[in-house]
């Protein structure tokens, strides 16, 4: 079945891989499994072998056809659906645990089903996941490297990530023009641990990133923050006064949005 490139298909051939993601699941013999996008079923293969119950969501419904009909005698159900639309938490709940998931994430839709995710964290205990080498590494970047920035923080306060390893092009077909790589997030919010409302400081996060170049006094001046205001609350909150939001923890950053309140 050929691939449609207008849905960022670029299916895993590797069947190698397949098994080192799905290794990095844990033990699922007793687990249910959300696979995102499963394709041609390469890591949908390797799942159902181990897992106690997979649930694969597919939107191709071509692809969501041949899998039912190739899973018929798995623990396998194939839902046709876009994930963004999915019921992480009415899920979690029918089956009485915390979902595990798995995934090659389209490159174009990445950020949405992250984001997906996290907003489904009390239904989710940990994920392994196939993104672009690129946002690999800013979802997993350390404050004051080149790959710091929103992503990170606000992957990382919905639990730690690491990465795992890299997939190259020859792993895919069609093969795609970058490179992959694979990451484990186990899903353990950080809010109520560094003091901060979620909404309110995922709402400060965007601010005091809008503008990578500016400092964070310029950029909460620019959000409406008063020079004097900014000026004292960095200082109680230990950061420099010409400190760049990439630059600074997430600690730090819980720190600076509760001297702001």
């Amino acid at each position: 079945m050929p691939a449609k490139p207008r849905l960022g298909q670029n299916f895993l051939v590797d069947a190698q891989a397949a098994q080192r993601i799905a290794a990095a699941l844990g033990d699922l013999s007793t687990r249910t499994v959300v696979e995102i996008g499963p394709g041609r079923g390469a890591i949908t293969a390797a799942l159902a072998a181990t897992a106690k119950h997979l649930i694969a969501v597919e939107l191709d419904r071509e692809l969501a056809a041949a899998l039912r009909g190739r899973f018929a005698a798995e623990p396998v159900t194939v839902i046709e659906q876009d994930v963004l639309q999915f019921d992480f938490a009415g899920t979690a709940e029918r089956a009485g645990e915390r979902l595990r998931v798995a995934g090659n994430l389209p490159y174009y839709i990445t950020s949405p089903i992250l984001m997906k995710l996290a907003e489904s964290h009390a239904a989710l205990d940990l994920a392994v996941l196939m993104v672009q080498r690129e946002v690999a590494e800013r979802i997993t970047a350390a404050p004051g490297s080149r790959d710091y920035g929103l992503l990170s923080v606000t992957v990382q306060m919905y639990g730690a990530v690491e990465s795992l390893f890299p997939l190259p092009p020859s792993a895919f077909a069609p093969r795609p023009k970058v490179e992959s790589t694979v990451f484990r997030w186990r899903f353990a919010p950080r809010f109520a641990e560094l003091g901060v409302d979620e909404a309110g400081f995922l709402r400060f996060l965007r601010r005091v990133f809008a503008q990578k170049r500016k400092t964070l006094a310029n950029n909460l001046r620019a959000a409406g923050v008063a020079a004097a205001e900014a000026a004292t609350a960095l200082a109680d909150a230990g950061i420099d006064a010409q400190a760049r939001a990439e630059a600074v923890s997430a600690e730090g950053l819980a720190a600076l949005w509760r001297q702001l309140q």
